[in-house]
């Protein structure tokens, strides 16, 4: 198993002022009304438990997807990849707000293109969530061969999508690469002749489940 560094420790680092500032109002609240104090003390556990990234061990299997986030498989099915232009294998994951957020490179790959694109914020989980919403897409190019695109689509409360990598990048799978605040979905692309390993319904974790197996050959 392969656990891949992290850059800093448990809490993700997109979440340091949000649970500063929800603990310095919960002080100084305490300090007022003891009694007030209790929903602003929930409101910086939740803050809390939503920016927690934890390190996780992977697959080392030279064809292993993983799992970019944590959450709920909502779609398995072929259909077309609009970011590198082919038919393609979909399996997309739908994060709620209890769900670790970061997100991790599903493969080792160099970036071929990173793309944003302004949208809509409908329910994460529904199907035209993944082409009317707000998203980023990641295309990338394995060690095979094989093109396998990342896509994170904000959600219905999500208002910010973070994305660190540029064309040229070299990723390691497992290695964290981007954040979606408050509720989303990352969709992801694969070649055809791919072997799913999850089902719609299945619950996975970013980086220990594996999503599927890429083909042993290139088209």
């Amino acid at each position: 198993m392969n656990t891949p560094l992290y850059p800093h420790p448990i809490i993700a680092r997109e979440g340091w002022p949000f649970l500063a500032g929800s603990i310095l109002i919960a002080l100084l609240v305490t300090w007022w009304s003891p009694a007030w104090s209790v929903l602003f003390w929930v409101i910086a556990i939740f803050v809390l438990q939503f920016f927690r990234d934890p390190a996780r061990s992977g697959s080392t299997e030279p064809r292993a997807v993983i799992s970019p986030a944590d959450g709920r498989i909502v779609v398995v099915e072929e259909t077309q990849d609009p970011y590198a232009d082919r038919k393609a294998l979909k399996i997309s994951v739908f994060m709620n707000v209890f769900n670790v957020h970061s997100n991790r490179s599903p493969v080792d790959g160099e970036v071929l293109m990173t793309q944003y694109f302004p949208g809509k914020f409908f329910n994460a989980a529904l199907d035209k969530a993944s082409l009317e919403n707000e998203r980023n897409a990641m295309v990338l190019r394995t060690p095979l061969g094989h093109v396998v695109t990342a896509v994170q689509v904000a959600g219905l409360v999500a208002k910010r999508i973070l994305c660190y990598t540029k064309q040229g990048d070299k990723l390691y799978r497992g290695q964290r690469y981007g954040f979606i605040r408050f509720g989303s979905r990352v969709d992801v692309y694969l070649p055809l002749g791919s072997r799913p390993r999850v089902a719609i319904g299945d619950k996975v974790s970013a980086t220990t489940t594996v999503l599927a197996d890429l083909p042993e050959t290139t088209l």
